[in-house]
């Protein structure tokens, strides 16, 4: 699949049901279905532990409203970043997340995801 050919739109829309999926289980501190759509690469940086640790310290991450926008890409080498606008269920104020999307094995992966 070659995603650098695809549109905003396009990007967006295969974007929204995995950023979807990490708001859902980061809001559950739920590991297994956090990690669903990591790369390999991503997969060995996730460790369950370090994740657990970041639920338990961190309100951002686990109150994250289900509602987001998405308003830009960066495409880089074979990867492309969908830049979203976030909010929190407690702590007012926008929130950046990033999510790193690209091929593998002919998959569509998570090659990175952070909130700001």
């Amino acid at each position: 699949m070659d995603i650098l050919s695809k549109t905003d739109d396009e990007i967006y829309e295969l974007a929204k049901p995995i950023w979807d999926n990490l708001i859902k289980s980061s809001n559950l501190k739920d590991y297994g279905g956090f990690t669903r759509d990591f790369s390999t690469q991503m997969l060995f940086g996730a460790n369950e532990v370090e994740l657990g640790k970041q639920w338990a310290n961190n309100k951002i991450i686990t109150n994250l409203k289900e509602t987001f926008e998405p308003f830009g890409t960066l495409r880089r080498g074979d990867h492309i970043t969908v830049l979203i606008k976030q909010r929190n269920k407690e702590i007012p104020g926008d929130f950046l997340g990033r999510l790193v999307l690209g091929v593998e094995d002919e998959t569509i992966k998570v090659f990175g995801a952070t909130i700001y």
